[in-house]
């Protein structure tokens, strides 16, 4: 069989070509064989960022549901995302936990308020729950707000409350909320990312 040049060069081009996609994971048969029997191939991936610290490690999360039949979806599975340049894939032991967290019978999905005196908690609407927040902090910012401090110098400050912010939090939401709480006399405000 006689090969020219030309054709040598196309044969060698193939073969690279070839070979650079099977070591980059494109290899059909591999893929095939994983993709037919792995656990997650009907669930919903969704992209997400681990809650805990200010690290903000990237999470895939995989739930089951029909959207179609309005099927309340459930969490299934939660790994690390090897495509975040953050944590490429990894998760710490409280990220790997973070199904358990979600799934916990423990955890709250709604506001409750255990009134003076008694011993139970109380479930009350979201609505209820910010008005009774915005009446306590009124009344104490009114008792407690300090304007000049014992030297004669305004402060303008607000000793008696702290305000605890999300690390997982976008920069504009901290923005807004440093500005806001500073706006009120707000003196004690941190992160979870120090925790």
């Amino acid at each position: 069989m006689q090969v020219t040049r030309r054709q040598f060069c196309k044969i060698c081009a193939a073969g690279l070509g070839g070979s650079s996609l099977g070591l980059m994971g494109y290899s059909p048969g591999e893929v095939l064989a994983q993709t037919n029997s792995f656990k997650l191939t009907r669930a919903t991936e969704t992209r997400s960022t681990c809650p805990y610290c200010s690290v903000s490690c990237g999470l895939l999360i995989y739930s089951m549901g029909d959207k179609a039949k309005n099927a309340r979806s459930e969490i299934i599975h939660i790994e690390g995302d090897p495509d975040n340049p953050v944590n490429r894939g990894t998760l710490c032991p409280k990220g790997a936990g973070l199904l358990d967290m979600i799934q916990s019978p423990n955890r709250l999905n709604y506001p409750e308020v255990r009134e003076p005196g008694s011993n139970t908690w109380k479930r009350i609407s979201w609505d209820e729950a910010f008005t009774r927040i915005a009446a306590h902090m009124k009344a104490d910012r009114d008792t407690n707000f300090v304007t000049e401090n014992s030297a004669g110098l305004k402060v303008n400050r607000w000793p008696t409350v702290g305000f605890l912010a999300s690390s997982s939090s976008i920069n504009e939401v901290g923005y807004i909320s440093h500005k806001v709480l500073r706006g009120l006399g707000v003196v004690t405000i941190d992160t979870q990312a120090r925790i």
